[in-house]
């Protein structure tokens, strides 16, 4: 038996998240202080007992769910996984689960990722589109032909399911196009910009400069990044994918499908939620999925 270990990204929050973890675990209550002393503020107070409007900063989504996730690994006996992946921000968790960073390192990583994303987004006025029910080629195909500001193909989740990224105007247009093409649904996203899009530029020029000045470890076990959909454990890619990764598309429908090819038989879910499941259980009907 083969597991890979797979960590959710932004939209997995809720409000209490990680609170019995706190409660039930003393080196879990140690995290959550440390977390705390790094960021320079009360995540744990946001993440126990805010509001919906608080969690969904993404300065404060990105750390929140990263720390639910690597702390739920941290206190598991027997964390031995064969092989890990991350969905967009999941993919710091990822890499601190395998050992590529330390907690600390992570966490001031994810959270300079969330400021860069968050000062990227006020530049200009973007969105995300989720499109259902047409083949990935032909929203592609739909991108590219728009005209009218920028869009792109940001997020291939499962067969059938792609989210779009860009412009305010850009996103609309296809919209207009994919429902015309006959996408069941193409509803914009209640998100804080265009993630995984050339839009990203700017976070991405800082993010490299924060990830170039951290040091990375030798990984237990390959992960899987979004960028590249496949195996990786040579420290100099890692760092060069999750720098990409803020402008290119998160390929999570490929990645479970290599993983898949490499023996993956088991799935477990690290973190707030369960979508990677079920997107998972889309992608490979035969996997087995559970939660950590």
């Amino acid at each position: 038996m083969k597991e890979a270990y797979v960590f959710p990204g932004q939209g997995a929050q809720f409000v209490g998240m990680g609170k019995d973890l706190y409660e039930s675990n003393d080196l879990a209550k140690n995290l959550f202080h440390q977390a705390n002393e790094i960021l320079g503020f009360s995540i744990t107070d946001l993440m126990f007992t805010g509001t919906d409007e608080d969690l969904k900063q993404t300065r404060v989504t990105q750390p929140a769910i990263f720390l639910h996730s690597v702390i739920k690994a941290k206190t598991l006996s027997n964390f031995a996984p064969a092989m890990v992946a991350g969905h967009s921000l999941g993919e710091f968790s990822a890499l601190v689960a395998n050992g590529t960073l330390s907690f600390e390192d992570g966490l001031k990583l994810v959270y300079a990722r969330a400021m860069a994303m968050q000062k990227a987004c006020e530049l200009e006025p973007s969105t995300m589109a989720a499109v259902l029910g047409l083949e990935d080629a032909k929203v592609e195909e739909i991108c590219a032909s728009v005209t009218e500001g920028i869009v792109v193909a940001a997020n291939y989740n499962c067969p059938g399911q792609l989210v779009i990224s860009g412009s305010i105007v850009g996103v609309n247009k296809a919209c207009e196009l994919l429902k015309a093409a006959g996408a069941k649904r193409a509803l914009v996203l209640q998100v804080g910009g265009a993630f995984h899009s050339p839009l990203m530029e700017p976070a991405r020029v800082e993010l490299e400069a924060a990830i170039h000045a951290t040091h990375f470890n030798t990984p237990s076990c390959a992960v899987y990044q979004n960028a590249v959909a496949k195996a990786v454990s040579d420290v100099n890619e890692i760092k060069q994918n999750l720098v990409a990764q803020l402008t290119a598309p998160v390929k999570w429908t490929q990645s479970v499908q290599a993983m898949v090819a490499d023996g993956a038989t088991h799935f477990v879910e690290c973190g707030p939620g369960n979508v990677l499941q079920g997107l998972i259980k889309k992608i490979h009907k035969e996997a087995e999925t559970r939660t950590a």
